[in-house]
């Protein structure tokens, strides 16, 4: 395929608000051992669904996932800076929500934008092609296929950093099985000796060789981990209740950060500092209504109250304690225990 062909793809993928497009071929990822030995390290947590059979296959072999696969497009779609909005001026007793949470899905938002530029490639080939979409939900190593198209290097808190751009945006991925002639790798590395994300991380979990502990990261446990936080964490949450935006913020490269960003991803139908003690007295019925089109959906309410429960824990504000009292009667074990341990916190520091 010509170039030519790539360059219109990559001005209609802009047009649909990709500020990252490059692409590379589907083999094997140049890290994979890397991820190999953080499984066998038990890094990945309760994720068990990273560590089966299938899972492991394809992210080895890109071909196993699509055999007639000849050119991955991998994309980035810029989400908010979380510096754009001011902490509130009470922010102990209100919860803080990462920045990718606080518009639309981008779970929904994505795949409608990529199932359209995989409609404008067959156009401009003239015939029907075979394709398969991700964003974060297919078994393939993102960031290294993104690093291998030329879009940015890895660092030092396993982001995907694009010079000039910074770190906060979404990748996705088209498999293709036409050849579109692949851009070159970006080769160097920007981090230098700078270890801001090691040394601002509450919970210590970024590690000194590019990888994490997710058991010991705040957006790990306060999304994908499904049970109890563990006790000894539990303090270093401060008032996350959904994800966290510390080793981005933190990141020098992230002052390129622009506020130009998708106005799905931006529009706050939900408030991102909500009031901890109004928010953990949420019913099924009203989290459902809330969240029907966020990414908070994911914690489930279970979830997402312990989250606040915690939160209200380390706040210790003794306003807190008839939300706490009356969230004990909720039906979920789950919940009441967090909060048994959060009433704890706050009569302890009254005595």
């Amino acid at each position: 395929m010509p170039e030519s062909l790539k360059q219109a793809i990559k001005q209609e993928a802009h047009r649909l608000g990709f500020i990252l497009v490059g692409v590379t071929t589907p083999d094997p990822p140049p890290h994979w051992s890397t991820y190999e030995n953080w499984l066998t390290l038990g890094h990945h947590g309760e994720m068990a669904y990273l560590g089966n059979e299938r899972a492991r296959l394809c992210r080895a072999e890109p071909l196993c996932i699509m055999p007639e696969c000849r050119s991955i497009l991998v994309l980035g779609m810029r989400y908010p800076d979380p510096k754009t909005i001011p902490l509130h001026p009470e922010l102990s007793s209100r919860g803080r929500i990462a920045a990718y949470s606080w518009g639309t899905d981008y779970h929904t938002l994505l795949p409608e934008r990529l199932e359209v530029l995989a409609d404008f490639i067959k156009e401009q080939v003239n015939h029907s092609i075979s394709y398969r979409i991700y964003t974060d939900t297919g078994p393939i190593l993102e960031r290294d296929l993104a690093q291998r198209a030329g879009l940015g290097w890895i660092g030092k808190n396993t982001c995907l950093i694009a010079p000039g751009i910074g770190s906060y945006f979404f990748l996705a991925e088209i498999l293709l099985d036409i050849e579109i002639p692949p851009d070159p790798p970006f080769e160097t590395d920007h981090c230098g000796t700078c270890t801001r994300c090691i040394q601002a991380c509450p919970t210590g979990c970024i590690l000194p060789n590019r990888t994490l502990d997710a058991r010991r990261c705040i957006s790990y446990l306060t999304i994908e981990l499904k049970g109890e936080i563990p006790l000894v964490l539990r303090p270093l949450l401060g008032n996350w209740i959904f994800g966290c935006d510390i080793c981005q913020m933190v990141c020098p490269w992230n002052r390129f950060a622009s506020s130009d960003v998708e106005p799905q991803f931006t529009r706050q139908d939900i408030a991102i500092q909500p009031m901890l003690a109004e928010e953990i007295l949420l019913s099924q019925d009203m989290f459902n209504h809330k969240f029907r089109t966020s990414p908070i959906r994911r914690a489930r309410r279970r979830g997402y109250l312990r989250n606040i429960a915690v939160a209200i824990g380390n706040a210790c504000e003794p306003a807190s304690i008839p939300a706490i009292e009356q969230i004990q009667q909720d039906p979920e074990p789950l919940i009441r225990q967090h909060a048994r341990w959060a009433l704890e916190q706050i009569k302890g520091k009254m005595e």
